[in-house]
């Protein structure tokens, strides 16, 4: 996968049209196809690139995860977050091409390259692909803020370690598919109306992969997997949300007979936290004060993502207030800045009292500074409250 900026790649800008992408993207395969530039290692990097910045912008989703969070938004390596990227790298021109069908069409293999060309064995990935999985991953908020990295034991299908994924019980154990020519597709020519037409399938003898097993592995009976565990490692960045998901590309189910190992997608699940709430990046608690600390101020003692912090609390602060511990918050997904914890003010009230609080608080009736209408005169008030509760 490249690092590379996927709009800067096909020359366009981020407010580029779906169709000024496609144009763009078509532009750079025609002039990047390996026909045109056969032995260019470095034409072949520049299609890779264009495809797989391709792929990206032409799927809403996909562009918009990556205008907001770029690469990691889309990058589906070990640790990568979000998901359905594609790594282009270990796929052949012709499966490229076939991805990209309905912006080509048959013109661009038939008119301009000198016809179809089929795919041989050799570049061709071998076996068949394994499935994916799917994994629900539950976090603490603690883990969702600063990131953390798990470990887990995945049951899944593995290659088998006595044929090394082959099948076979040696690798003198095959011979070449008698019904499609090691090809691993047959092809048969129909006519209609509208002329000859060709239907192109899979080999039903071997499979797709060319070849037939003479001997098969007696481990894994030729399927070249078997049940297994294996443990995975998996990164998980700060600020992901419920929801989000991590894709780790080849750690899925073996493929058979030496086939592309499937995928795990790791589901992102945010356990709720007793004490805090989240919106965004930032973070609330709820501060309960007695009466006379929220009239006459005090310091607390307040828990914070990272312990336990202290905090002044002024004289006279009112129930509902919010109280901001700038950067106490979620570190946002590629350090997009970190958000603040929140302390909701509520003042306790209490329900049953002494016959001396009773008294006390009888005696601030008629004060002026306990008067609603008056509440801006606080001349004398906070002398007369520490009077009361000394």
């Amino acid at each position: 996968m490249t690092n590379r900026d996927y709009y800067e790649i096909l020359g366009v800008e981020k407010s580029s049209s779906d169709a000024d992408i496609k144009k763009a993207y078509r532009k750079m395969a025609m002039k990047y196809h390996p026909d045109r530039n056969k032995g260019d290692a470095s034409a072949e990097k520049k299609f890779k690139e264009a495809s797989e910045a391709y792929e990206v912008l032409r799927d809403p989703q996909k562009r918009a995860r990556y205008d907001q969070f770029g690469h990691a938004g889309v990058n589906g390596g070990p640790g990568g977050f979000g998901g359905g990227g594609v790594d282009f790298d270990g796929m052949g021109f012709e499966d490229i091409f076939s991805r990209f069908s309905d912006i080509f069409g048959g013109s661009f293999f038939g008119e301009e390259f000198g016809g179809s060309r089929g795919r041989s064995r050799a570049s061709r990935q071998p076996g068949t692909p394994g499935s994916d999985m799917k994994i629900r991953m539950p976090l603490e908020l603690d883990e969702v803020a600063f990131g953390t990295e798990k470990k887990l034991k995945i049951k899944k299908q593995v290659v088998c370690d006595k044929c090394s994924g082959t099948g076979a019980e040696t690798d003198s154990d095959f011979e070449t598919c008698g019904t499609c020519n090691g090809m691993g597709e047959v092809r048969q020519v129909t006519r209609t109306m509208l002329g000859q037409m060709m239907n192109v399938q899979v080999c039903p003898t071997c499979q797709g992969d060319g070849r037939i097993i003479k001997n098969k592995c007696t481990k894994c009976s030729g399927e070249g997997r078997v049940k297994g565990e294996e443990t995975v490692k998996i990164n998980i960045p700060s600020g992901v949300s419920n929801g989000n998901y991590i894709t780790l590309r080849g750690q899925g189910n073996a493929g058979r007979r030496g086939g592309q190992a499937g995928d795990l997608i790791v589901l992102i699940e945010e356990k709720e936290h007793e004490k805090f709430e989240r919106e965004g990046n930032n973070i609330y608690y709820n501060l309960n004060l007695s009466i006379p600390d929220a009239v006459l101020g005090t310091e607390v003692e307040v828990p914070t993502l990272k312990g336990k912090a202290k905090l002044k609390i002024e004289p006279g602060t009112q129930p509902g207030r919010l109280l901001r511990m700038a950067g106490k918050g979620i570190i946002g997904l590629n350090n997009s800045g970190t958000g603040d914890q929140l302390l909701r003010v509520n003042v306790y009230m209490p329900k049953t009292l002494s016959e001396k609080e009773k008294k006390s608080i009888e005696s601030l009736k008629g004060s002026e500074n306990f008067d609603p209408v008056n509440m801006k005169k606080e001349k004398g008030f906070f002398s007369k409250m520490k009077d009361v509760f000394s």
